[in-house]
């Protein structure tokens, strides 16, 4: 039991590792102990730090016990959510070790592709991905502004740039036509409800919809973990209601990724990010081993699980990759 439990662990399969040990991880009872025992740790290391710093007034001793009590709270967070995560299909466990013959296979079929969102973190990583595979006779940038690339870069990669603007992307339709695969990259965090409401919502709807009607079979969005249209928090709402709508515009496939946390380092300044990623830069070593379902997920392993799913076989018409997906998918070779 022991051996299987590393090997498990040594695969990435940590819920599975853990569910196989401590037996059925929906049972309610085990995971009420778990938030129990969270609670209690939290209360516990507080209340010892405060008598702690009462009696000795040491900063340091009480910064040392709360940080460990963060991280072992984290710890059990991580676990909790992680036996609730699925794991990996046999569908995307296939394409992530057939992935580099997928590739060759793929690129000899002069396919065409376009992305949207390209000046993101996420869209960024996406060119470079697909200028070093080259799995494209022609990939069309369209955004909102031109970006400089290295000659590296551009070396053999038979990429054009086309400049939109979003609150008239309709008239825009003829730069949609004839491509085999769209990508939409495309996310707003930063720009509050009426950012969310216009590029989450609208700009991608509307790209989908012209992709649909200028013959993209294939449809990429990249989305995030947690989306759904019965949340409360308006980002992730929407975020869900997106993926529901793109579900009927009847694409022949449809590969959907919801990540958690993008670690990546961005132009622009969003405080909150920014300290959750350095908080998480070492965790992101580990989450494709320890946590790959709910743990942070580099914009390089985004990039590259959005090749290699459009590189596979289609098995499916809907595809939906959580964290643990990206990581296999990302990190195969």
């Amino acid at each position: 039991m022991i051996l299987n439990l590393f090997f498990k662990m040594s695969m990435g399969e940590f819920g599975e590792a853990v569910s196989s040990f401590v037996g059925d991880t929906e049972d309610p009872g085990f995971m009420s102990t778990l938030k129990i025992l969270m609670l209690l740790l939290v209360v516990s290391s507080v209340t010892r730090a405060i008598f702690w710093f009462a009696f000795n007034r040491n900063l340091s001793a009480i910064l040392t016990v709360l940080g460990i009590a963060v991280a072992v709270f984290a710890v059990f967070y991580f676990l909790m959510v992680e036996l609730h995560s699925p794991n990996s299909s046999q569908h995307v466990i296939t394409m992530a070790d057939n992935a580099p013959s997928n590739l060759d296979n793929y690129r000899a079929q002069g396919k065409t592709a376009f992305v949207v969102g390209y000046t993101g973190e996420t869209g960024k990583e996406l060119v470079k991905e697909l200028s070093r595979t080259k799995i494209f006779d022609k990939v069309t940038l369209i955004g909102r502004r031109k970006v400089e690339y290295d000659s590296d870069l551009l070396k053999d990669f038979n990429v054009e740039q086309k400049i939109v603007d979003f609150k008239t992307l309709e008239e825009s339709a003829d730069l949609f036509q004839g491509h085999d695969v769209g990508y939409c990259c495309l996310g707003s965090y930063a720009e509050g409800d009426e950012g969310y409401e216009r590029v989450d919502r609208d700009y991608i709807l509307t790209t989908a919809n012209l992709a649909k009607q200028g013959g993209t079979t294939h449809f990429h969005l990249v989305s995030v973990r947690g989306a759904s249209p019965e949340r409360t928090p308006l980002y992730y709402r929407i975020k869900g209601e997106v993926e529901e709508k793109m579900k009927s515009m009847g694409f022949d496939r449809l590969s959907i990724y919801k990540p958690g946390l993008l670690m990546c380092d961005r132009e622009e300044i969003r405080p909150v990010q920014w300290i959750l990623q350095k908080l998480f830069t070492p965790v992101v070593f580990f989450a494709p081993y320890v946590a790959p379902g709910v743990g942070p997920v580099p914009t390089t392993t985004l990039a590259t699980a959005l090749v290699h799913v459009t590189a596979a076989p289609q098995q499916q018409s809907l595809e939906i990759l959580e964290g643990r997906d990206i990581h296999r998918l990302g990190n195969s070779s």
